[in-house]
């Protein structure tokens, strides 16, 4: 008898153990990514596709939370406790630092994704106000004494790096060294009225405060603009830009504390469907899947690029020389 009651128990354990994944998988779960300023329309459409994909899969409900800021500025909040599930930062050095300061993630954290973890890319381009009243083509216009130029702040945006760095290498291309650039650049932000934390505050401050004749911005944002402003402002391709590549990652230290890990890389690796590049690109980003690149082909062209490796040697060292505290961009702008 007591070895008949022994199998019951042991079949209602085996049950129970059987049965909790399905339980476990029908509690609802909650995602916060972390990322920065232009990226809140994009993801207020893939996060309902991914629920809906999710729930399809494992029948469990998700809800993503969002958290929006200067690019930089959101990668010290993660390192001050911000409890970031994911971070989907502008640049691959704002996310570095989440190794560097705590060890939130690992070292070689852009290698657990396809492309470097970076999913999709952008570019900068020049906004100008309707019809281009100040005829400004390229990034030597925003060296003359008649333009103001909106831009964000460098030391906490992630867009005002690639911002800056794109006129940077314009600058040493066509004027041949270092010293010309840091001398052009230095008139560039002598022309800047105000520096906001982030690029959507400079969007605003462009589009609603109508200050500056001339916005550095996203591509992105600049055809949001052009979507909601289209009577006010216009926008040109310079001759050269830089690709601008922002990554991706889990945030080890949080998805682990929560539970969270499984969900929270399949919310990254979905970036990349096809039906996630799609949303991609009808969010004027730049997919990286050739079915969505050939869709999008005509509202996203083909400019002449360069890469931050092979102008600046990466982000590492772009950050220590241009933006680490004493570095050019300091002693351009406190000499302003």
């Amino acid at each position: 008898m007591s070895s008949r009651r022994h199998i019951i128990k042991l079949s209602i354990a085996t049950a129970a153990v059987a049965l909790a994944p399905w339980v476990q998988a029908q509690q609802p779960v909650t995602l916060l990514n972390v990322s920065y300023d232009p990226t809140r329309e994009l993801y207020v459409d893939y996060n309902a596709a991914f629920a809906k994909h999710w729930k399809a899969k494992t029948g469990q409900d998700v809800t993503i939370k969002q958290s929006h800021g200067g690019s930089g500025k959101q990668a010290r909040s993660i390192i001050d406790g911000l409890d970031a599930d994911v971070a989907t930062l502008a640049l691959a050095g704002d996310t570095d630092a989440l190794h560097a300061n705590g060890g939130w993630i690992p070292k070689d954290w852009q290698k657990r994704l396809p492309l470097n973890s970076s999913p999709y890319t952008s570019t900068i381009v020049l906004v100008t106000r309707a019809g281009n009243p100040k005829n400004i083509k390229d990034w030597d216009d925003l060296i003359r004494s008649d333009v103001k130029v909106i831009t964000p702040n460098p030391k906490t945006s992630g867009g005002a790096r690639w911002n800056y760095l794109a006129a940077w290498e314009f600058a040493k291309r066509k004027l041949g060294t270092d010293a010309k650039a840091q001398e052009f650049v230095a008139k560039l932000y002598a022309n800047v009225p105000v520096l906001d934390t982030g690029a959507r505050g400079s969007t605003i401050s462009f589009s609603q405060r109508n200050q500056g004749d001339v916005l550095i911005a996203w591509e992105n944002e600049a055809y949001l603009l052009e979507k909601e402003f289209g009577s006010k402002v216009d926008f040109v391709y310079p001759s050269l830009s830089i690709l601008a590549e922002p990554a991706v990652t889990v945030v080890d230290k949080n998805v682990d504390k929560k539970g969270t890990r499984a969900v929270a890389e399949e919310y990254l690796k979905f970036l990349y469907t096809e039906e996630a590049q799609d949303i991609i690109g009808k969010h004027f980003y730049r997919p990286t899947s050739a079915k969505a690149q050939a869709k999008y082909a005509k509202q996203l062209p083909k400019i002449n690029l360069f890469k931050i490796d092979e102008a600046f040697g990466g982000w590492d060292t772009a950050a220590k020389v241009h933006f680490a505290d004493g570095g050019t961009f300091d002693q351009i702008y406190t000499k302003k």
